[in-house]
């Protein structure tokens, strides 16, 4: 079926549409931990699984999921979760398009330099039962063979300032 959809696990048979080569970097799954912690919660640490695919079109297809770690490193409750689509454009330029379950969605702009993203939010909006949130920036790249990402949030009346990291391994 040919649809911008979204991707099955056959679809990464399809050729790479060309305007994809800067994000390729990204393609695949990812596994690892990270930490996190804002002035309204408790610090925490997370172990995350995050995919990048594509069906030929030209967009990423990106899904990320995390849970809750203990001192120990065993799986807890989880945590957030967020798909999307990543969005090329010309000039080395991407948009960022992302979905929350909390009722929050994202659209970020930002720019790829080499095996780096860095991305700012252009528009959040949110349903009437989402917690308050207003400006996220994010920054991923590769780190040697890992991909390394940040996030820095605005939210519950706080100013723009980190809130998770993590370094993530491919896998499969």
């Amino acid at each position: 079926m040919d649809d911008d959809h979204g991707t099955t696990a056959g679809d990464q048979g399809a050729p790479l549409h060309p305007d994809l080569e800067p994000l390729a970097f990204l393609l695949g799954r990812w596994e690892g931990a990270g930490v996190g912690g804002y002035p309204t919660i408790e610090s925490f640490q997370f172990g995350q699984e995050m995919t990048f695919s594509h069906n030929g079109k030209p967009f990423l297809s990106y899904v990320s999921r995390t849970w809750r770690l203990d001192a120990e490193g065993h799986i807890g409750q989880p945590l957030a979760t967020e798909a999307g689509f990543w969005r090329p454009q010309p000039e080395g330029k991407v948009e960022v398009l992302l979905a929350h379950p909390t009722g929050i969605t994202e659209i970020y702009l930002g720019e790829v330099n080499g095996t780096r993203v860095d991305l700012a939010t252009d528009v959040v909006a949110r349903t009437e039962s989402a917690k308050e949130y207003t400006a996220g920036k994010r920054l991923y790249g590769l780190i040697g063979e890992d991909l390394g990402w940040a996030y820095d949030m605005a939210a519950e009346g706080q100013p723009l300032q980190s809130h998770v990291s993590a370094q993530l391994k491919r896998v499969g």
